[in-house]
């Protein structure tokens, strides 16, 4: 992230309390996929995961992941960012084959990742303040300037007076704030959300939902959405946020969000690739059950 030199125009994502190192470039240019996967299987013990799994993500898109639970969509997150390895097939993220990385390259690719753990998954013992600036002091940066970040971040997500508090002192949906806030402290290129809004009642859900949206609407940030909850992710499908109110809205009916897109998995292989309007109108008895 950057500040402002004295006397330059204000930055407007920065006034939005955006964490951005540069202004993000228009999701309509021209880049090649921040992820992709290709017929990638992986199993533990005898029982396959996912089987033969291929798709990719482009540049400025965010893609909803949704499926019955124990199929596979953690574990699918997981070898997005490294952290697991596929048995086969091939997984490229930023262009590196990241199935064939070493783990010290690893690390360093992951510095471009920002990653929203199940249930927030913060560190009891450490303040909000180190919860958020966790990778920053990793990297040595600063004390002054993880501060400064650290701040920017909680603004994003309306929670810098909880600077000094510590995550019990915190609120549910507070704490899914903050692993928001440390997700994106590192001005990321990539974020996996893995069910941002598991466990909290529907009014702090689409709380949370907005925040995702706020990203990808004002930082254009790539993203992979794990949920379980349609509504959540129909809301993401067909909301835009408006910087003028500092809130959502939603689109006109029967529009959805171009960028947005829905991947669903089943039996361990994806079974739908496509936009919303594709899944609302699948005739696939699968898909039609679970969206009803």
């Amino acid at each position: 992230m950057s500040s402002a030199s004295a006397g330059a125009t204000p930055d407007p994502l920065a006034a939005a309390g955006i964490p951005q190192a540069a202004p993000p470039l228009s999701p309509s240019t021209n880049h090649e996929p921040v992820v992709v996967f290709e017929d990638v299987s992986i199993g533990f013990g005898r029982e396959p995961v996912l089987d033969g799994v291929s798709f990719k993500i482009n540049y400025g898109e965010t893609r909803i992941l949704m499926g019955p639970a124990g199929q596979g969509k953690s574990v699918l997150l997981k070898l997005t960012n490294g952290l697991l390895r596929p048995d086969s097939g091939r997984i490229f993220v930023f262009g590196e084959e990241i199935s064939a990385m070493r783990e010290d390259d690893l690390f360093e690719l992951r510095g471009s990742i920002g990653t929203v753990f199940q249930e927030g998954a913060l560190f009891d013992s450490l303040t909000v303040r180190d919860n958020v600036g966790y990778r920053l002091m990793e990297e040595h940066v600063p004390e002054d300037e993880i501060t400064r970040r650290v701040a920017e971040a909680l603004r994003f997500v309306e929670l810098e007076q909880t600077l000094a508090k510590f995550p019990s002192q915190l609120s549910g949906g507070m704490r899914r704030r903050v692993a928001i806030a440390r997700a994106i402290v590192t001005n990321p290129k990539l974020i996996l959300y893995d069910s941002p809004t598991g466990g909290l009642d529907p009014i702090t859900s689409t709380t949370i939902i907005e925040l995702v949206m706020k990203q990808r609407d004002v930082a254009h940030t790539t993203s992979l959405v794990i949920t379980h909850r349609l509504q959540d992710a129909f809301v993401l499908a067909t909301h835009h946020y408006s910087r003028e109110k500092g809130a959502m809205d939603p689109l006109p009916p029967g529009h959805a969000d171009p960028n947005t897109s829905f991947l669903m998995l089943h039996d361990g292989k994806i079974v739908f690739d496509g936009s919303t309007k594709e899944l609302v109108e699948s005739e696939d008895p699968f898909i039609r059950e679970y969206l009803t």
